[in-house]
């Protein structure tokens, strides 16, 4: 039985941008999720650098960019002898794919994208096609592969739910056609979102009301996984606080978001519960707790920085890595493609 028959196998896809460096953010809210996802689920983790051309790179640090990933993909733990790791590029079904959704997305779906209208900002008349076409690729990306499950952080549901409607437009256009070659009542599944992991939403350092992102000036609001033990205890040190002691029980942190994120993080590193932290540290001064966080973020985060690091020393094993990845990719990709070729009518 072959993919492209009625039976469509669970399937994980999920990537990231090689744009800058990778974050804490990154790590608790996606990485630890997909590692994890592993032992469930046939994965597939992209670097997605067709999506970073979207605003302008310069060519030798993308590069190194999706170099970067990939190393932060494997030193996470990801096993790419039994699951994928590739760079999107290298898998041309993904534009290909892009092309017919073009087509089949409304251009009033595209209007309401939040992401969208947040990146190109007020001077919208000189953002790229790019930027505002980014959610066509992002649904032939997953649905290229026929994904079934997406790790989707909250800032990309929107995007995962036009992907559905995409699938949902292609499936009811095509209907007629996807029946006659054999491929049911659909051909293409509706996704599944999983927003889930220890820390779904790690905040900023200086600003407990905005997401940790490295695109912040501030070097100070992220913790690098390339950072040092020095430099996540200076940073965790400086983190923003409040005069008041930590509180003992959950609603205590109301109102209080710069502790509520320190609290979340020790959470998700050391693998125990909001309120278990609390009744630990409840009561006490930051400067304890930000002692302990910086032993725990150092104990945890060292081995993934090392290995990182070392990795990314080694650029032709890392292109190995992707190009292998890219070749068991490619095979699901053109076999889904080419029935989408079919479907649609064209000649091959």
């Amino acid at each position: 039985m072959t993919e492209t028959s009625l039976t469509i196998p669970p399937r994980v896809f999920s990537g990231m941008q090689p744009s800058g460096n990778l974050h804490l953010g990154n790590y608790l809210g996606a990485m630890v999720n997909w590692v994890a996802m592993q032992r469930t689920h046939d994965c597939i983790y992209c670097v997605v650098d067709m999506h970073a051309i979207t605003v302008a790179q310069d060519p030798h640090e993308l590069r190194k960019s999706i170099r970067e990933v990939t190393a932060a993909y494997l030193a996470a733990g990801i096993d790419a002898k039994k699951h994928i790791i590739f760079n999107q590029s290298q898998v041309a079904e993904h534009a290909e794919l892009a092309w017919v959704f073009n087509c089949v997305a409304r251009l009033g779906w595209l209007n309401r994208m939040t992401q969208f209208k947040e990146k190109a900002g007020k001077d919208r008349e000189n953002a790229s096609v790019g930027l505002y076409a980014y959610p066509n690729l992002m649904a032939a990306d997953i649905l290229v592969y026929r994904a079934t499950h997406v790790p989707v952080g909250e800032d990309q549901k929107q995007h995962l739910e036009l992907a559905r409607d995409i699938a949902q437009k292609f499936n009811n256009d095509f209907a007629a056609s996807i029946a006659e070659h054999g491929f049911g009542e659909e051909f293409f599944p509706l996704p599944e979102p999983m927003i889930q992991g220890p820390a779904t939403r790690v905040m900023s350092l200086r600003d407990g009301t905005k997401k940790m992102s490295k695109s912040d000036p501030s070097d100070y609001s992220r913790i690098n996984l390339i950072d040092d033990a020095d430099t996540i205890a200076l940073k965790i040190r400086r983190a923003k606080t409040d005069p008041e002691p930590l509180p003992s029980e959950m609603q205590g942190l109301a109102g209080r978001p710069e502790a509520e994120n320190l609290i979340g993080i020790f959470s998700a590193l050391s693998g125990q519960s909001k309120e278990e932290v609390l009744k630990q540290f409840g009561g006490g001064q930051f400067s304890a707790f930000k002692a302990a966080l910086v032993d725990l973020a150092v104990a945890k985060l060292g081995p993934v920085t090392a290995e990182m690091k070392r990795l990314s020393g080694d650029a032709a094993y890392i292109d190995s890595v992707l190009k292998d990845g890219a070749d068991r990719a490619r095979v699901i990709a053109r076999q889904n493609m080419d029935a989408v070729k079919d479907i649609v009518g064209f000649v091959r």
